[in-house]
């Protein structure tokens, strides 16, 4: 079972420009379970036919802290700063750390700091190397009315997904590496087929 609440559209004046946001409250049933992810879309005034389109998902440490263990606060900056120059829209899922959650997030960083990579921390905590869910953007493509993006990704598994739902041109995405991330970019890249 998949609810899904849209809020009212509000504006956000940011340093990257001003944008309009509209909350998705996404409802699951797992089991007897019912929980609750509130993503967010962050958007221009203005959609073209082939807007520019980043589905970014959280990071507190990276987006927040600015961690330079990931590359995700950095993107998600040249996302912004794209989208308030081309128009378009960063899709921004509350699904921390590839979906496993920030105190599990935080068990496998205490497990990185022991020397395993980011996909052997989560098969470690009993996870898959990535537990991401995307079936809420179907809706959020639905509810703009788009057929066409040109989709701000370097993740072939986005890429895959979201061709499924809308007609994609990939633009690529590309962060300076530093001492802190290059192992997980170098991850990213070999053993999840990242285009880096």
């Amino acid at each position: 079972m998949q609810l899904i609440e849209v809020s009212k559209e509000a504006n956000l004046p940011t340093r990257f420009g001003v944008f309009k946001i509209r909350s998705f409250r996404e409802k699951k049933k797992v089991g007897d379970e019912v929980y609750c992810l509130d993503h967010l879309v962050i958007k221009s005034e203005e959609l073209p036919k082939n807007p520019l389109v980043r589905v970014h998902s959280e990071c507190l440490t990276g987006d927040a802290l600015q961690s330079l263990k990931c590359d995700c606060g950095s993107e998600l900056e040249m996302a912004l700063k794209k989208i308030a120059q081309e128009q378009g829209m960063v899709i921004y899922l509350r699904q921390e750390g590839r979906g496993i959650g920030l105190f599990n997030k935080v068990n496998a960083y205490a497990l990185q700091d022991k020397g395993l990579d980011t996909i052997e921390a989560n098969l470690e905590l009993g996870f898959k190397e990535d537990e991401r869910d995307y079936s809420v953007v179907k809706f959020i493509f639905d509810f703009y009315h788009l057929k066409q993006i040109r989709l701000l990704t370097n993740n072939p598994k986005k890429i895959e997904a979201f061709k499924q739902m809308v007609e994609i041109q990939r633009e690529p995405i590309i962060i300076q590496c530093n001492q802190h991330n290059m192992r997980y970019l170098k991850v990213k890249k070999e053993k999840m087929g990242h285009l880096l």
